[in-house]
């Protein structure tokens, strides 16, 4: 985790229903990044911070390295917003400013070839997700461009069966939301794709369990 704002939430409650083992570490406390056979699966979260900030954090370079060699030791990665665009990197992918930021439910789309693809199999072909993000990432080399958004044309991806990248929150919860929106309170400046905290918390809790479904179809399908 880079902040303590922005935990695992849905993904955490899915590896304990599915019996999965997992442990946490907290970047910004100074917790040390886990060995390379520690894991099957590693999940990389999102925060505040960007892909070219590793002045201000030191530890994002070990990270960074850890997601190279867990890419190239075969092993198994989910990464969310800030996560996906350091996992895109790891790829090879730029990342960039967004032409705009999107923060809040606004609908994602599945691309074409990510409806014919058997990974999303049955999922809806548009949903309401929750974004915060004023970055984006290219697609990487190889990979399956799963969605796209009016604002952002990038919001997913996958490799090899086994790297998922998500630009956006499927694994938010009521709790975690209405903390994000504590703390990051200062990113909510209003523009076209950037809502007030009042509205998104304002949701039907139906749109969480919506988005958690379709998280946990995802995160059984992958690969490792």
């Amino acid at each position: 985790m880079h902040v303590p704002f922005e935990g695992p939430a849905r993904i955490a409650d899915w590896a304990e229903s599915r019996g999965h083992p997992i442990a946490f570490s907290h970047l910004f406390a100074g917790d040390a990044l886990p060995e390379l056979d520690a894991f099957d699966r590693l999940v990389v979260m999102g925060g505040p911070m960007g892909v070219g900030d590793a002045d201000r954090y030191p530890w994002m370079r070990a990270e960074k390295a850890l997601i190279r060699s867990a890419i190239d030791a075969g092993r198994s990665l989910v990464g969310i917003c800030l996560g996906a665009q350091l996992i895109a990197e790891a790829l090879g992918a730029p990342v960039s400013q967004n032409p705009t930021k999107e923060i809040g439910w606004f609908p994602v789309r599945l691309t074409e070839t990510a409806r014919a693809h058997p990974f999303c199999k049955d999922l809806p072909a548009e949903q309401q997700v929750l974004h915060w993000h004023g970055e984006t990432f290219a697609l990487p080399p190889d990979a399956l461009h799963l969605a796209e958004s009016e604002a952002c044309a990038q919001q997913g991806f996958l490799v090899d069966g086994r790297i998922l990248g998500l630009q956006f929150h499927l694994e938010m919860t009521p709790t975690s939301l209405h903390t994000l929106c504590s703390h990051c309170a200062d990113e909510l400046v209003p523009d076209a794709f950037v809502q007030r905290a009042d509205e998104m918390l304002a949701v039907s809790p139906v749109r969480y369990e919506e988005t958690a479904r379709v998280l946990e179809v995802l995160l059984d399908r992958l690969a490792g």
